[in-house]
């Protein structure tokens, strides 16, 4: 499989973006642009070779995800967890050798989605610690699953769900449950209404006694001793793909701000608006911003960034984006605030970056413990 040139990708976020506003609106599943990156090859970047897949590296992954996201952001951020989970996933020993491989041949060949459910409507993120309500019950034969999802990114779209829960053993283990959507007993309720990403469906999924096989409990470990999901690679990946999202979302603002500064000229001046001084030191700030964030993931990806600042890469591009579009905003006035402009979703969209996990005060928090510890007394 051969990556993507430099030209395919702007084609790629042409494609994506004329269908951006219609699923905005609507809230459904982009299988559209499904369908589209599976025909590109592009669901299975990040499976090895060997599999057939694209055998991508952070570089490659990091250039699709930012044309994918300047498209349509929706559709980046379902495909951002389906490189993580594929990235590193033959690697991961915890996981029988043939569900690896039939994930992986299923994503080359049907272009299956697949996503980690975690977050609960009691717990929230587990990020912050605490057992999930989620149970899975030993049966005859294999386990039987009960509890709920919520923030179910891709949901209607995935094929596999790795879902987190507890065993109802006296030492209870907790970890990944693999779950097929076709198994019976999932219920998907559609209450993923918000304000940006709204083609995510990122909705709450039910698991009312649902059955799998013994051996697709993929990652389990004893609750007082649990392991980390994520090494260094991993959280550097997330780090860089998640943003890229974001990023993307930015440029796409830049872009339009750029056009509409072009063509609109306002009979009293008798040129356009980007012939003002005013309006290029504006645009100038945003490309800085822009500068900055392509630097930081650039770097990151090409691996010249330590993973310990992965959280500090998430939280400075984020914060960017966001500031570049509240800019563009301020810049159009009421058209980019219309409906009928691209803007307004862009800054409904690029709002969202604040929600992921790391949240800001974790990641400050990390970064002044560190800090402080190295300090000399």
């Amino acid at each position: 499989m051969s990556h993507p040139s430099d030209s395919a990708l702007a084609e790629l976020t042409l494609a994506l973006a004329a269908n951006a506003e219609r699923y905005d609106r609507s809230a459904s599943f982009p299988q559209d642009n499904f369908d589209l990156l599976h025909r590109h090859g592009l669901l299975a970047l990040t499976v090895p070779t060997a599999l057939g897949g694209g055998g991508a590296d952070l570089v490659t992954a990091r250039r699709v995800i930012g044309a994918v996201g300047k498209g349509d952001p929706a559709t980046a951020l379902i495909l951002v967890m389906q490189y993580l989970q594929h990235a590193r996933l033959q690697a991961n020993t915890q996981w029988p050798e043939h569900l690896r491989q039939r994930v992986a041949r299923d994503a080359v060949q049907h272009g299956a989605l697949i996503n980690a459910l975690r977050v609960e409507p009691e717990l929230g993120t587990p990020a912050r610690g605490g057992l999930p309500g989620t149970v899975a019950r030993r049966s005859a034969a294999g386990w039987r699953i009960s509890g709920q999802k919520i923030y179910s990114t891709g949901s209607h779209g995935l094929t596999w769900m790795l879902v987190w829960g507890s065993t109802d053993e006296s030492d209870p283990r907790v970890g990944g449950f693999l779950v097929h959507r076709d198994t019976p007993g999932i219920t998907i309720v559609d209450d993923w209404d918000h304000l940006g990403m709204r083609a995510t469906c990122s909705h709450e999924v039910r698991f009312d006694d649902v059955q799998i096989p013994l051996d697709h409990a993929v990652a389990l470990s004893p609750a007082s001793a649990p392991t980390t999901d994520l090494d260094p690679q991993s959280l550097l990946w997330m780090a860089v793909l998640l943003p890229a999202v974001y990023d993307g979302i930015a440029q796409a603002a830049r872009d339009w701000l750029a056009g509409f500064l072009n063509r609109r000229a306002p009979s009293n001046l008798g040129a356009p608006l980007a012939s003002l001084p005013r309006f290029q030191e504006v645009v100038g700030r945003i490309d800085t911003l822009l500068f900055a964030n392509r630097s930081l993931l650039d770097s990151a990806a090409a691996g010249f960034i330590d993973p310990l600042h992965a959280g500090q890469i998430k939280h400075l591009v984020s914060a960017n984006a966001i500031g570049a579009v509240e800019l563009a905003i301020e810049a159009a006035g009421n058209p980019g605030l219309s409906r009928r402009n691209p803007l307004e979703r862009h800054y409904r969209d690029v709002l969202c970056s604040r929600i992921h996990t790391p949240q800001d005060d974790v990641i400050f928090a990390q970064a002044g413990r560190a800090t402080l510890a190295q300090a000399t007394p």
